[in-house]
């Protein structure tokens, strides 16, 4: 007898292909058979009936930030719960690998600073028994993990190791710099990471204000770094670039960083993988950089465009943030307890007084600037269905009511309890440019983010969301191209072999769907993070099975006791 065979589901194997009604015979963590409702060689000690269902593989998240949370929360929620059973580490150049004994603090408050995740949750939450990023895998994968873990060397790290506190000049690294840095990378390659990720966003920066390490690495060090891969014939290199940034209308910066990433695929071998979204600041560009991508494949570089399949949004409400903190009555509010808060909004004058406040000018910049309310949308609790038509924003909701946004938003707050969230978008803003990034076959889907910015976002369950929205709702991808861009893409992207497939011989990384329920809902908050730090999560319904390595992780929505994942590496 097979061990779990899942009968008459709609089978989408990942590969592209439309959907076929077919029986799946699973044993130990491979699938081994697919065959014809009722045409399989024997049946199952379980048998899982599928009838109406999707049966895909697991879902692959390239784009994750959960290196440090997987030390605590070995399950990698909120993204257990949206089908995905793969996930990359390692990316936007920030990791806790390699590291010098007494250097550890310096990488955890690097990550708060690009990341947001709290410095003494990752100091208290994780062991740091490791120096080498081999060692850091195998410290992972000693945890008992939900789902399949696999992380890149991440340039941050790697140059404060080899180079100190030099890591941080704008001037270039030395020859024995470059050296050593290529022989560290190659033992991480070789220990199995899936590849190299560098961040050159200006926008990202020590806690000292200063661009993280490798932001001014010249093309040399990056192409010594893309030749370790090359010699090994295998890794990807992952990107933050500064497309957009500091560029003027001859698009300086941008023209320069296609041309490195370019030079360096084409020289390596190896694919590179770039995050680029849509921004109402560069209108255009996201339509420019998918020419320029096409034109650089043409030449022989394997550049792949990194989006996501929604806007990528802060979230304010009472239970974090809200868009008018900087004031001083908001600030007194939100530093109460969080049943305090809720209280306070009970008195008609405490709104009042509220409301009038946030009317004043105010003259601030950078994030604690004041929030256009046409690009404030409401997302009451329920089901979270981002929607951005203008008539869904705060402004609209505050001419219906006939009182201005902050009056609108505290009696939001009120009447959902507290529990209303507005949904503010920072990117890809525009759902039509995302739909056109979505087809372009060039393009990945990624950035979801899953575990930074843990208080202030929740984009991690965008698989479920491109499923619900883009495929059953609006019919822009088939149900066989919506599969294959959540699984085998993302795992032909990082080398992950017999990943991201149904096929027998693959392992059974598997999802059973009910599609016409399929949702997820609005985030909610927890404080459920070491020492009590608050964090976003957000459910999703419509996964009846999700299996890892064989195992049943998710029944009906939750998970089970199983802990079946491992640590990925490329072929």
């Amino acid at each position: 007898m097979h061990d779990i065979v899942i009968h008459g589901g709609e089978v989408v194997d990942g590969t592209g292909s439309p959907p076929r009604r077919a029986d799946v015979a699973i044993d130990g963590d491979r699938v081994t058979e697919i065959a014809e409702p009722g045409e399989l060689s024997a049946s199952g000690r379980r048998q899982i009936d599928a009838r109406g269902r999707l049966v895909t593989p697991g879902f692959v998240d390239i784009h994750t930030h959960l290196d440090a949370q997987l030390f605590w929360d070995p399950v990698a929620s909120p993204s257990c719960w949206h089908g995905v059973t793969s996930i990359v580490l390692g990316n936007c150049g920030v990791t806790f690998a390699p590291v010098r004994p007494g250097e550890q603090r310096y990488l955890a408050e690097m990550m708060e600073a690009v990341e947001d995740i709290p410095v003494e949750t990752i100091m208290s939450g994780m062991d740091w028994n490791w120096e080498s990023y081999g060692d850091y895998l195998r410290a992972l994968g000693r945890r008992g993990l939900g789902i399949n873990v696999g992380g890149m060397i991440g340039h941050c790290a790697l140059r404060t190791y080899v180079m100190g506190s030099r890591a941080l000049d704008d001037v270039p690294a030395s020859a024995d710099d470059i050296a050593r840095m290529a022989e560290v990378v190659g033992e991480a390659i070789d220990a199995g990471a899936l590849g190299f990720s560098t961040s050159r966003s200006f926008m990202h920066t020590v806690p000292d204000g200063r661009p993280v390490p490798g932001t001014y690495a010249a093309q040399a060090e990056l192409a010594a770094i893309g030749g370790a891969l090359a010699e090994r014939g295998r890794g990807t290199i992952e990107v933050v670039p500064r497309i957009g940034e500091r560029d003027g209308p001859e698009k300086a910066n941008s023209v320069a960083e296609l041309a490195w990433m370019e030079q360096v695929s084409r020289d390596s071998g190896r694919p590179l993988t770039f995050a680029m979204m849509q921004s109402d600041r560069r209108p255009g560009l996201w339509s420019w950089v998918m020419q320029e991508v096409a034109a650089a494949r043409g030449r022989g570089a394997d550049l792949r465009p990194q989006t996501a399949a929604r806007g990528s949004g802060i979230l304010y409400g009472l239970v974090g943030r809200t868009p008018y903190d900087a004031l001083p009555g908001w600030a007194e509010l939100m530093a109460r307890p969080w049943p305090e808060r809720l209280a306070a909004l009970a008195d008609a004058g405490r709104r009042a007084a509220l409301a009038t406040e946030a009317e004043r000018p105010v003259e601030l910049s950078g994030p604690l600037a004041p929030k256009d309310p046409a690009k404030l949308y409401l997302l009451p609790p329920g089901s979270a269905r981002y929607d951005v038509d203008p008539g869904n924003s705060l402004a609209a909701e505050a001419a219906r009511r006939g009182i201005t946004p902050a009056a609108a938003f505290l009696e939001f707050t009120v009447e959902t309890d507290g529990l209303g969230l507005l949904y503010y978008p920072v990117l890809n803003q525009d759902l039509d440019a995302v739909a056109a990034m979505l087809t372009n076959p060039d393009v990945v889907v990624g950035v979801g983010d899953a575990g930074a910015h843990v208080a202030l976002t929740m984009d991690a369950g965008q698989s479920t969301f491109l499923l619900r929205h883009w495929t059953r709702d609006q019919g822009l991808l088939d149900i066989g191209t919506a599969v294959r861009k959540l699984t085998s893409e993302g795992a032909e992207l990082f080398g992950l072999a017999d990943r991201g497939v149904l096929a027998p011989g693959a392992f059974a990384d598997i999802n059973v769907i009910d599609l016409d329920r399929l949702d997820l809902d609005v985030p909610q908050m927890r404080a459920d993070f070491p020492l009590g730090a608050n964090r976003f999560v957000q459910r999703a319904r419509g996964y009846d099975y999700t299996l890892v390595n064989g195992r049943v992780l998710i029944e009906g929505d939750e998970l089970t006791d199983e802990r079946p994942g491992g640590i990925l590496t490329a072929r």
